[in-house]
């Protein structure tokens, strides 16, 4: 058998990535504390100082720098920026070792260490943890580091876990945990007590008023943009979700829910809303309101009837309130699209209600340049016109409509259906009472009793709050058919229908197409066709139902004879007659 040389390996490293030895071990070190109290500062600048020195100690080594993330927390290597500029210098071969005190400074995350660790020591640059005495160059395997790690991942669970233990002990003395202020409210730190911003408060104010008065989220942004109100954090840009998380913010009516949200683990630190799957805290009277509870609740009402789904029930969704007899009842006859409410003069005695075409409002007067406000007021009159001439004297039409409405009551079910809400909520409560105990008599594990609770109870609640929507639907449907039998009676005597009703107006009509044009293809803005849901069509002038201007003067400056005319002006004079002029100018072309 030949002979084995063997050849020692050398004393001096090398750099691979540069094939050149090195006299010295280019060191970095790495510190990091998670808090920014006094004692962890203390131990932050301990730190940087004993690594600093204690590189330039070493005969064999030279300082390469030294890396410190303050405040920070090991679990995520995202926002550790000198972490990541530390990593970036080692790829680079900027760096050969880099020492750190232990393993939960370098990283509490048994993936994060793994990934690293390996990721260096392909560009052979090793990673020092000096409590644990680990040198990731010349250790034999990982296992004692995935061990070690998973303690560091271990223990910052369990500071998550006692962390949250305590903060929910606060909430439940009624302690503010995590507020900061909202609009309308700032939060003294002194007192720990929430406070009134009074300016602010009539932000909110305006917008409870306006929701409850039947306006969007879109809509009340777009005014409060245009009134150059601001946010809490100072934006200009009022979204709907920030609109909608003021109208559902329960602190307004002075009330506070402690809770809404929860970390779903300490090391993704992904914040999620809780939807039951965390206890939660609800103070009542906590702070000063700045609106009324029956505000309050009139909003969450129409919030939950625009939200409510129907779709397994063969309905449509509801976009809107519905607050004005005319909403969504009205489409401009030039491009289609809806009109909207919007008062003239608001408070003063000059206001008027007048309905416009939304794309004029909002698109400009150019995008629907025939369209025109219309009075609220002449639409009813017009209305009301239109309904006598129609029906009177025309039983027919009277009877279909009747009958349209009658088969319109029976088609709404909303009495069945609270029914089967009211059967299925006590089955469920009989089956919570047996699987109860069946748990008590040993029946069935812990886990399998959770997950059943867990799940009779969601469907509880969710059938809870169908019942209720049901009990509105019926109430209302009950209302609506007393007014219906009234109804009944004023349209058999229709000489006496002479004042506006919503309940008639919805029941009798299907829509009403404001403008259009005359025989000539002229524009006429103030043209209403009136549709019936029984299919029939009137078009009516709205010009004669058109109300007298409150700050109009009635003057008298011609008549209809020639001698008046010729006393009062000339056709030299026409330009400064005032609203007479036509008259003048037209009798006068009519003589010549």
């Amino acid at each position: 058998m030949n002979k084995v040389e063997v050849i020692k390996a050398s004393a001096r490293p090398t750099n691979r990535m540069y094939k050149k030895t090195l006299d010295r071990l280019r060191v970095a070190a790495y510190c990091r504390v998670s808090t920014d109290n006094e004692e962890q500062l203390s131990s932050y600048n301990s730190q940087v100082q004993h690594y600093s020195e204690y590189i330039e100690g070493q005969a064999e080594w030279v300082l390469a720098g030294v890396y410190a993330d303050e405040a920070i927390t090991g679990t995520q290597t995202k926002k550790r920026e000198d972490f990541q500029r530390l990593i970036h210098d080692c790829m680079n071969g900027d760096i050969d070792l880099v020492i750190t005190k232990s393993i939960s400074r370098f990283a509490r995350n048994t993936l994060d260490t793994l990934k690293y660790v390996r990721m260096l020591k392909e560009k052979n640059v090793g990673v020092l943890f000096e409590e644990e005495n680990i040198n990731t160059l010349t250790m034999d395997g990982e296992p004692l580091l995935v061990i070690l790690s998973s303690v560091a991942q271990q223990e910052v669970e369990n500071i998550s876990a006692n962390v949250k233990k305590g903060l929910k002990m606060k909430m439940q003395r009624g302690e503010l945990v995590g507020f900061q202020g909202c609009l309308g409210y700032d939060y003294d730190t002194a007192t720990k007590t929430i406070l009134i911003n009074h300016e602010e408060a009539e932000i909110v104010r305006y917008i409870f008023q306006r929701y409850v008065e039947g306006m969007g989220c879109h809509v009340i942004g777009q005014e409060l943009e245009r009134n150059g109100w601001k946010t809490k954090r100072g934006n200009t840009s009022w979204f709907e979700t920030t609109v909608m998380g003021v109208i559902k913010n329960e602190k307004y009516k002075g009330d506070i829910l402690l809770g809404k949200t929860f970390t779903l683990d300490p090391i993704s630190k992904r914040r999620l809303a809780n939807f039951g799957e965390e206890d939660q805290f609800y103070i009542r009277n906590h702070h000063e309101p700045i609106i009324s509870e029956e505000v309050f609740d009139a909003a969450q009402q129409i919030v939950a009837r625009r939200g409510a789904s129907y779709k397994q029930r063969g309905k449509p969704r509801e976009k809107y309130s519905r607050q004005f007899a005319f909403s969504s009842m009205l489409e401009c006859g030039f491009c289609g699209s809806n009109l909207s409410r919007r008062c003239w003069h608001s408070g003063t005695k000059h206001n008027k209600v007048i309905w416009h075409c939304v794309t004029s409002t909002q698109k400009g007067k150019k995008h629907c340049p025939d369209s025109k406000g219309i009075c609220e007021s002449t639409i009813e009159q017009a209305f009301l016109e239109s309904y006598r001439l129609l029906c009177h004297n025309n039983k027919g039409i009277m009877e279909e409509l009747l009958t349209n409405i009658e088969n319109a009551l029976r088609t709404d079910d909303s009495s069945k259906e609270l029914s089967r809400c009211e059967k299925e909520i006590q089955s469920i409560v009989q089956k919570r009472k047996k699987l109860l105990d069946m748990r008590l008599e040993g029946g069935i594990d812990k886990e399998s009793y959770d997950s059943k609770h867990y799940d009779l109870t969601a469907r509880l609640s969710k059938l809870t709050d169908e019942r209720a929507q049901y009990q509105d639907s019926a109430t209302h449907e009950a209302n609506v058919k007393k007014r219906v039998l009234s109804f009944r009676k004023v349209l058999e005597q229709t000489d006496t229908f002479t004042e506006f009703d919503r309940h008639v107006f919805e029941c009798v009509i299907e829509k009403v197409i404001v403008g259009g044009f005359d025989d000539k293809g002229n524009a006429v803005p103030d043209m209403l066709a009136f549709v019936y849901r029984t299919g029939h069509k009137d078009s009516v002038k709205g010009n004669k139902f058109k109300p007298e201007r409150r700050n109009g003067k009635t003057a008298k400056l011609c008549s209809d004879t020639m001698s008046d005319i010729e006393k009062s002006c000339s056709a030299h004079g026409v330009a400064t007659c005032g609203d007479c002029c036509i008259i003048v100018q037209t009798k006068i072309n009519h003589i010549h």
